[in-house]
């Protein structure tokens, strides 16, 4: 294998196969990134055994071949090069030369072969979408996956269409998050769950790329595909059921209460800078004196804060207790101005949903007293 490239391209790719490289692992030649010369590119793989992640690097290959190196030595190695292009060749040994200017390193790496096979998506169907979109569903609903790997479909988030809606949903059995977007019609019916770890990752890898760029979406009965650009994550599918989250939307709310997202956001904020403890056992408390008025409370061993903030309330009023960091989290994740809180007594989740529209809708469980 013999190739010259852009060092910074290069690194760049580097970054993101590392995502997927596991360390530490029983199986050593995964701590490796797997290089790939032909033609005109070289194609860098990172694998866990579950999460894939392929980038390709413009290249001028001189001889085509296949190579694993250590991924932590080969990232700090093309990372410190002193100049902008770069030479990597490997021989029949498997020892890899990387020259760039006057520095010239040797070092040894691993038969490609024995390189686990990232799975091939066969039979799959295709779906196009936005990556703005694609990314936005994702970072406003994978707080909420769950890590309890006891329940493994909880532990990804479940994807599916109508044919003219996209949803997204993650669920952790204390919490919700969902979120719509409207695509049009003739959009392909589809439902499967995804790893958060290839969703987290991918998210992480929309970053670098144009709003404007598209994700085509390849799916099979068990692998996903993410295609964008020149990169591409592979993930196996989590086996269902999921959880049938439009029958834990309630419906018909006892009360209603309209409220500034961010006047409450700051003041359960501040509530918790003296949750110090379990949150659980020290909750924070949200009551309603009046159909105006949302008073909140915490009371742990490092202090108490109570603040009242102005609402409209529809309905009974209500004196209920919840983890502030799941509020927050929620509240953090919708960009509207005003929210609609909605209740079902003390006992019940509450409901977050925009003033108008559908787009979002995240659950809050209750701590009982």
């Amino acid at each position: 294998m013999r190739f010259v490239c852009n060092k910074d391209n290069l690194e760049s790719a580097i970054s993101i196969v590392q995502k997927a490289v596991k360390t530490n692992s029983t199986l050593p030649i995964l701590d490796g990134i797997h290089i790939q010369a032909e033609g005109q590119s070289v194609k860098l793989t990172g694998y866990d055994l579950e999460t894939g992640i392929e980038a390709d690097v413009a290249s001028d290959v001189s001889d085509n071949g296949a190579v694993v190196v250590v991924s932590r030595i080969f990232g700090e190695i093309i990372k410190n090069l002193p100049e902008n292009t770069v030479e990597i060749k490997s021989d029949d040994r498997n020892f890899i030369s990387i020259v760039s200017g006057s520095a010239s390193y040797n070092i040894k790496g691993n038969n490609a072969n024995e390189y686990p096979k990232i799975p091939i998506i066969e039979n799959s169907s295709k779906v196009i979408l936005s990556q703005a979109i694609l990314k936005k569903m994702i970072t406003k609903t994978i707080f909420a996956v769950s890590k309890d790997d006891t329940r493994q479909s909880l532990t990804g988030c479940c994807l599916e269409s109508d044919g003219s809606t996209i949803t997204m949903v993650a669920i952790d059995g204390f919490r919700m998050a969902l979120r719509r977007e409207y695509i049009g019609n003739d959009f392909p019916v589809m439902n499967f769950i995804i790893p958060g770890k290839a969703l987290n990752e991918s998210a992480k890898i929309f970053d670098g790329k144009s709003e404007d760029e598209e994700v085509i979406i390849y799916s099979s009965a068990n692998h996903l595909l993410f295609d964008i650009g020149n990169v591409r994550v592979v993930s196996r599918l989590l086996q269902g059921p999921f959880v049938a989250y439009n029958s834990i939307i309630q419906k018909n709310p006892q009360s209603v209460m309209t409220v500034n997202r961010k006047a409450l956001l700051d003041a359960i904020e501040r509530a918790a800078l003296i949750i110090l403890s379990d949150e659980r056992r020290c909750p924070v408390q949200l009551s309603m004196p009046n159909s105006s008025t949302l008073l909140i409370t915490a009371d742990t061993d490092a202090g108490t804060l109570k603040e009242d903030i102005d609402v409209s309330i529809e309905g009974d009023t209500i004196d209920i207790d919840f983890n502030a960091r799941y509020l927050i989290d929620a509240l953090k994740n919708i960009d509207d101005e005003n929210i609609r809180l909605e209740f079902n007594g003390s006992q019940g989740p509450c409901i977050i949903v925009p003033c108008d529209g559908n787009d979002f809708v995240y659950l809050v469980l209750p701590i009982r007293r």
